[in-house]
């Protein structure tokens, strides 16, 4: 292993890290068999909602703009690795490390159709139709989920979010099973959050909002529409806890936070002939980047990268990163042909952008996916009738 400085952070896997919310709350509810690593007090309702791109770091820096939920008891989580949407909600929805449910980023190279494929959209990521026919969602993250194992345990399982997102790739893959309530505002999934809470004897609901993620890409995490965003958001997990049942527990979390990177701490990719040499395809994300080398190329390709970018970003062979547990303590074959053979993440505000191929993302001020404080801690907090700490 080579030696790393800064000394790279942990991912607490098993421990206090976003892939234990689910089996904990299962554990909860009396679902035999799941671990409760997180120490939930058993309780007949849950409620999860996942708050795309609420860090722990921002929330409690403005604790003024989110009265309620700073007032919440709390923990923060490690996400996982990388911190990003795929990832966190694969992890969130199997209940299990990336390493084992296999979507290792926001987009990956995927040799049997000679593309990046970008996960949320599940298409090339350069365009182009979608490959869902190709590729799967089921074969491709083949893990139970933890809606599957709810039901099979006799608790009424429930996913509630943009109806957009029915039978999505990403749904398919990480969010089947229970039942689909697509909403078409943030009053809509109130009530039906609501209503799905009260299902059956037990019953476990999976809710998700996306403003805050959106708005800390396009304007930025530090901006002023990031803080009223906050607040809205504030008011909005106040009345869905106000309209849960007595006996539900509501779980508050996210999947990642986010970090405000300028233009000029950009590394352009597509303007760098020393970067490229030798690369077949480049996945991941500006923070967090998957390398794929032509054959024979590995060891001169990760020796440029080392000398280019070993000040801003940690720079790892594939063999180096899954040693340092960065994605679990157990790698399936195919979640390690996901990782790429070098992976190059973020130790400042750097990130690795194309702003030729990629235009649109690396325009953003907002980019998150490596393993900064910023990035990787999200909060856990509850609030319902248990005075139990998460």
């Amino acid at each position: 292993m080579v030696l790393i400085s800064p000394a790279m952070p942990t991912v607490h896997y098993g421990e206090r890290a976003l892939c234990d919310v689910m089996p904990s709350a299962l554990a909860a509810l009396g679902v035999p068999d799941e671990p409760n690593t997180l120490g939930l007090t058993e309780v007949p309702r849950v409620v999860v909602l996942l708050v795309d791109g609420l860090g722990w770091t921002r929330l409690t820096r403005n604790r003024a703009a989110a009265p309620f939920l700073n007032s919440l008891d709390g923990r923060s989580l490690t996400a996982g690795f990388p911190s990003t949407t795929v990832t966190s909600l694969a992890s969130l929805g199997t209940g299990r490390p990336p390493g084992l449910h296999g979507l290792t980023g926001y987009t990956s190279y995927l040799p049997t159709v000679d593309s990046v494929i970008n996960w949320l959209a599940w298409r090339p990521a350069d365009g182009g139709e979608s490959l869902i026919d190709l590729v799967v969602p089921e074969v491709v993250q083949p893990v139970p989920t933890v809606f599957e194992r709810a039901e099979a345990g006799g608790v009424t399982a429930a996913v509630t979010t943009s109806a957009q997102f029915r039978d999505s790739g990403l749904t398919r893959a990480v969010l089947r099973g229970g039942r689909f309530h697509g909403t078409v505002s943030g009053g809509d999934l109130i009530s039906q959050v609501a209503d799905a809470s009260r299902s059956g004897n037990r019953s476990l609901v999976y809710c998700y909002v996306g403003e805050m993620d959106l708005v800390g890409h396009v304007r930025g995490p530090d901006s002023e529409a990031w803080l009223a965003q906050l607040m809205l958001l504030d008011h909005f997990v106040e009345q869905l806890a106000r309209a849960l049942p007595d006996d539900a527990s509501l779980l508050i979390t996210a999947d990642h936070g986010m970090t405000t990177v300028l233009d000029e701490d950009k590394v352009d990719f597509d303007d760098s002939p020393a970067l490229r040499d030798g690369v077949l395809a480049l996945a991941g994300e500006p923070r967090a980047r998957y390398v794929h080398v032509h054959p024979g190329a590995q060891a001169d390709v990760l020796a440029c990268w080392r000398e280019q970018l070993s000040d801003r970003m940690w720079v790892l062979s594939r063999d180096e990163a899954i040693a340092a547990g960065l994605f679990g303590p157990t790698v399936s074959p195919a979640a390690s042909a996901r990782i790429g053979d070098i992976v190059a993440i973020s130790h400042n505000i750097t990130a690795v952008v194309r702003r030729q191929a990629e235009s649109r993302l690396s325009a953003l001020p907002g980019q998150h996916g490596a393993l900064t404080d910023d990035d990787l801690l999200v909060p856990l907090l509850r609030a319902g009738r248990n005075d139990a700490r998460p």
